[in-house]
């Protein structure tokens, strides 16, 4: 009988078309799903779009698109870079899915019958780029570390919060002993070294007028719209059945193994449904030293480099001169 292996890559925005950091991952998760098959695995192997994002709502009004029309044109264009780059996912899982619309709020459901998600007034500087709010001590010269340059917004309102706090310590058990395992060592060194200090409860919801109605809604509060990562990282879930959860591997970039490792194990801890057994976090490809981004719009075109010296020659590159583990 074979065994069950579950794979996925990171899910990207799509507010722009796809660049080279997104083929790497691609072709990383491609050869550990390859190497599973040859074993005789069972292999799911998942991608997909994180469609409810503000930064999508933001780009299709500046392409003068309807936001729906916008997403499904750019995540056709990740769907088709994973084909060119003879990268076939088993699931490509869009997050405007009505699949992941229900998942998402039965997640939120058990969450919130846990107790563990309550409603507050906040005030805080908000990242568009990385859709997440920071402290002032979080921040660079007054600047997102990870794109300098872009305004942060003071926002304050009423959201849904959950209590992350709850959940240190079994989080710092389960990666200290690789119940939940990381690697490289040192992120997940990096990962223990943030839960060490003091956990604060995170914002999960935004109001309809700030998400601009885009996005998940909350169940039973129609003033409100699931904060993306809460709904992006169950991407992960929606797109397959139970008998295929949990995820075998996370791969993904090393500026989101915080959602990943802490975050997400978190929300299902109090849902009470399984965890994934390992994250894999890589490194950046740079230019001029600076994270490749297309909110800071720095980026390579695959497609430019296939068509010019071929998809062999772009895997084998990226895989010989980019260590996965920088």
């Amino acid at each position: 009988m074979s065994n069950k292996f579950y794979i996925t890559a990171a899910i990207p925005y799509v507010n722009a078309a796809p660049h080279i950091g997104h083929a790497l991952e691609f072709i990383q998760v491609d050869v550990v799903a390859r190497y599973h098959r040859l074993l005789g695995d069972k292999v799911t192997a998942l991608t997909g779009g994180d469609e409810n994002a503000l930064k999508n709502v933001q780009a299709a009004e500046k392409a003068g698109v309807a936001v729906q029309e916008f997403v499904d044109k750019n995540a056709q264009l990740f769907l088709d870079l994973t084909k060119k780059l003879n990268t076939p996912f088993d699931v490509f899982q869009k997050g405007t899915d009505p699949s992941h619309f229900k998942s998402s709020q039965e997640l939120w459901k058990r969450c919130f019958e846990k107790g563990d998600i309550y409603k507050k007034n906040y005030q805080g500087l908000y990242c568009v780029g990385c859709e997440a709010f920071y402290t002032k001590e979080e921040l660079t010269n007054g600047e997102c570390v990870e794109h300098p340059g872009k305004k942060l917004e003071l926002v304050s309102e009423t959201n849904y919060f959950f209590k992350l706090s709850s959940y240190q310590k079994q989080l710092i058990e389960l990666i200290s002993t690789d119940k939940l395992k990381i690697y490289p060592e040192f992120r997940k060194n990096e990962v223990l070294s943030f839960l060490k200090e003091p956990l604060r409860d995170i914002s999960v919801s935004r109001s309809n007028e700030r998400a601009k109605n885009w996005g998940v809604p909350v169940p039973n509060d129609d003033s409100q719209r699931m904060y993306v990562w809460f709904d992006a990282l169950n991407i992960y879930r929606s797109g397959v059945d139970s008998a295929t959860w949990p995820a075998d591997l996370h791969i993904i970039g090393k500026g989101i193994i915080r959602f990943h490792t802490v975050y997400w194990p978190a929300f299902l801890l109090s849902a009470g449904l399984p965890l994934p057994k390992e994250v894999m976090a890589h490194g950046y490809l740079t230019i001029d030293g600076q994270k490749m981004s297309k909110t800071i719009g720095n980026i390579v075109d695959p497609l430019a480099i296939v068509g010019k010296y071929g998809v062999d020659a772009l895997r084998y590159y990226l895989l010989r001169e980019i260590p996965p583990f920088d």
